[in-house]
This record gives C-alpha cells, structure tokens and sequence, in this order.
C-alpha cells in the first residue's frame, strides 16, 4: 500500500525528471500550469502520464490527460486512479 507523500514525491520526481527541472522547484511551483507556466506541451505531458503509470502500476486513461494541467492537479490524479484501483491507504 501506497500512502500520499510516497505518491507526492514520486509525481514530483516524474515531473521533474522530464521537464529536466529541480524537484524543489518544481514542488515549489506546483499550482502553476504545465501549459503557460512550465512549457510542458502535450507530448511531455503523455510522457508523465505514461511513467506515472509505470511506476504505480495502474492504468490512466488517455482522456484523464486533460486533467494533467499542473503538478498538484496530476498528484490529484495519480491518488484518485491509485484509490479506486486499491492500491493507496487512506
């Protein structure tokens, strides 16, 4: 089982890692968009969503990626997929 922080800092290491960006800044800026604020564009973002899904071993679907706008909005997503699938303890 799987507790938030594990989640928080497991998104924020994805995030960081392909946006090539510090992890503290990244935490530090996690309400700014990825779109206008960090210069992440679609292809990055299915990037995330699809090492999100490696690492945690869950299916994301596709349409969810709308929902990938920063990185608070994508830990939101990440806890709500890893709650129905059983896998985050509440």
């Amino acid at each position: 089982m799987l507790n938030a922080e594990e989640i928080e800092k497991g998104v924020t290491a994805i995030v960081a890692e392909v946006t090539e960006l510090d992890e503290k800044e990244i935490w530090d800026k996690r309400d700014a968009n990825f779109f206008k604020d960090l210069e992440i564009d679609s292809l990055l973002a299915l990037e995330i969503l699809a090492l999100i899904e490696k690492k945690f071993k869950v299916q994301i679907p596709e349409e969810k990626l709308v929902d990938i706008t920063s990185l608070s909005a994508t830990i939101d997503l990440t806890k709500s997929v890893l709650t129905e699938s059983g896998k985050l303890s509440s």
